[in-house]
């Protein structure tokens, strides 16, 4: 993500209900998921700040995961079709993205890369990194 303004006041205070910290027990860690889900589910309506503090807990979570349950990452279609999944879309959602039904399937079906510029879009529609479909 960029650098954006936020304001420091806000972000204090998503911080306080979030209370993120870097994650020692399993516990802590289901903790952690769980705000994080929380703010996901907001989507479209979350603020810079909360935007900020999901961006701190995803890097908190990914490193104590990595650490205690290192997996290899999912594909860039495994990931889509994870991202489709749990936000209840199905392949024509993604036709304005990639132009055609058929485009569509190749791609969450691993017959077709996904380009530089259609991970852009995705990573816009779902509010995540382009890096994820790279």
């Amino acid at each position: 993500m960029g650098a954006l303004a936020i304001d420091d006041k806000k972000y204090a205070r998503v911080l306080a209900k979030v209370l993120p910290r870097v994650i020692a027990t399993a516990g802590e860690h289901e903790r952690l998921l769980t705000e994080a889900e929380k703010l996901m589910d907001k989507g479209d309506h979350r603020s810079k700040e909360e935007d900020a503090a999901l961006d701190l807990m995803v890097r908190l979570i990914k490193d104590y995961e990595e650490e205690h349950h290192p997996l290899p990452d999912p594909s860039p279609h495994e990931m889509l079709a994870y991202l489709m999944e749990k936000r209840g879309l199905k392949q024509a959602d993604l036709v304005p993205i990639f132009q055609s039904r058929g485009y569509v399937s190749d791609v969450i079906n691993g017959k077709r890369a996904i380009s530089k510029a259609h991970a852009k879009e995705l990573a816009d529609f779902f509010k995540v990194s382009a890096d994820v479909f790279i």
